[in-house]
């Protein structure tokens, strides 16, 4: 069994690696800065990992999870995103409030509950922030999306995807209208002052800055 703090770094790797592209290496740095811990903390880490096989490390470049690590790491997401989930549709609890109780839970959460929270669920393909659940088999199917950055402006499109996960900024969405599922339209893009101005489709207007903007995802309306 994989340890809280194996899990975690498997996941940060994960996750960075979607972020780095195909073939893309993760620096230690990063690791680091998004687990909060000092930069040899996160080397030494690494260096048993690659030794238990879970990652392949080069020194001065970065690390990749191996295919047991890609394993391990997928199970640890998967438990992440099924318990937001259930604390949100079962348990009532608003949706900037569970991620921190997910990081928690994903590690002692058993493969019999999850299998329980799944089909009670209804086997979701997405978590409340609309991040795509992997399978029990560990198959992950992405979307092709947008970001508020790059999509077409004055179209609808809807909110699918929340890749920031402070609730502070989630509340924020919330009392705006912002939510994965609703319709919303990019008005404008001012290059120089770096501000998106969008409006949902209730009719709320909010600005943001280019970096808040790039973490809302989104897709032709259907239909």
């Amino acid at each position: 069994m994989a340890t809280s703090t194996v899990e975690d770094y498997l996941k940060c790797i994960y996750l960075e690696e979607r972020g780095a592209g195909p073939g893309g290496l993760v620096s230690t740095g990063q690791i680091a800065t998004v687990l909060a811990v000092a930069p040899g903390t996160a080397t030494a880490m690494v260096k048993t990992l690659a030794e238990s096989g879970l990652v392949a490390y080069e020194p001065y470049a970065g690390v990749r999870l191996t295919a047991a690590g890609q394993r391990l790491a997928t199970r640890v997401v998967r438990r992440h995103r099924l318990v937001e989930l259930f604390l949100v549709k079962v348990m009532g609890i608003n949706w900037s409030e569970v991620h921190s109780d997910a990081e928690i839970l994903e590690h002692a959460v058993s493969d019999r509950l999850l299998e329980r929270m799944d089909e009670m669920l209804g086997r979701p393909s997405s978590d409340p922030h609309g991040d795509p659940i992997p399978s029990s088999e560990g198959e992950l199917v992405e979307q092709v999306l947008w970001d508020a950055l790059s999509c077409p402006l004055n179209v609808g499109v809807r909110l699918a995807r929340v890749t920031d996960q402070r609730s502070e900024f989630l509340r924020l969405l919330e009392q705006h209208g912002l939510m994965p599922g609703r319709t919303l339209r990019v008005k404008a893009r001012d290059q120089v002052a770096e501000t998106v101005a969008l409006r949902a489709e209730s009719g709320r207007g909010l600005t943001l800055g280019f970096q808040a903007a790039s973490r809302l995802w989104v897709e032709p309306v259907k239909g």
